[in-house]
């Protein structure tokens, strides 16, 4: 009895340690072409979204910078000048009007200027074309005008 018992041990162990070498060839040739598939049909939409998200981020710091203008504006009465730029949300300024109720912290939480999405400048007008103030990103390119990712994102055309 014991010699068959230990048989029946062996063959369980044998087969144990068969299926726990690992996949077959095939097995992982399988996974590889649905990945591969997956990837064909995922990739080209991620990597298409980079723009909207960089415009989004644009217009999302547009909006906060437009909240902190309406705080300094709240407290001082008017909105920086063109001159005194939007380096008056992070520093008082020296030159006229030089506002009289100037938060001590400034009015941008890290203190300091956003660059847009693509690393650029935003171009601040006051007063604006198009109300008290414009904000202007030229997109990313960099440059005026443009079409698609390179458009000019403007304050004043933001929901």
């Amino acid at each position: 009895m014991r010699t068959s018992s230990i048989r029946h041990v062996e063959k369980s162990i044998d087969s144990e340690t068969r299926r726990q070498k690992g996949f077959t060839l095939i097995e992982v040739l399988v996974v590889v072409f649905i990945l591969g598939i997956l990837a064909a049909l995922v990739a080209p939409r991620m990597l298409g979204r980079t723009d909207d998200a960089k415009m989004a981020e644009t217009k999302l710091q547009m909006k906060n910078l437009e909240t902190a203008l309406k705080l300094y504006k709240l407290d001082n009465g008017l909105y920086p000048t063109t001159d005194q730029g939007l380096d008056a949300l992070i520093t008082k300024p020296a030159s006229e009007p030089v506002p009289k109720k100037y938060k001590d912290d400034g009015y941008l939480e890290k203190n300091k200027i956003p660059k847009d999405a693509w690393g650029n400048p935003y171009l601040y007008l006051s007063p604006g074309s198009h109300g008290d103030f414009d904000i202007i990103s030229y997109g990313s390119d960099g440059k005026p005008g443009g079409e698609g990712k390179d458009a000019d994102i403007k304050s004043w055309e933001l929901e």
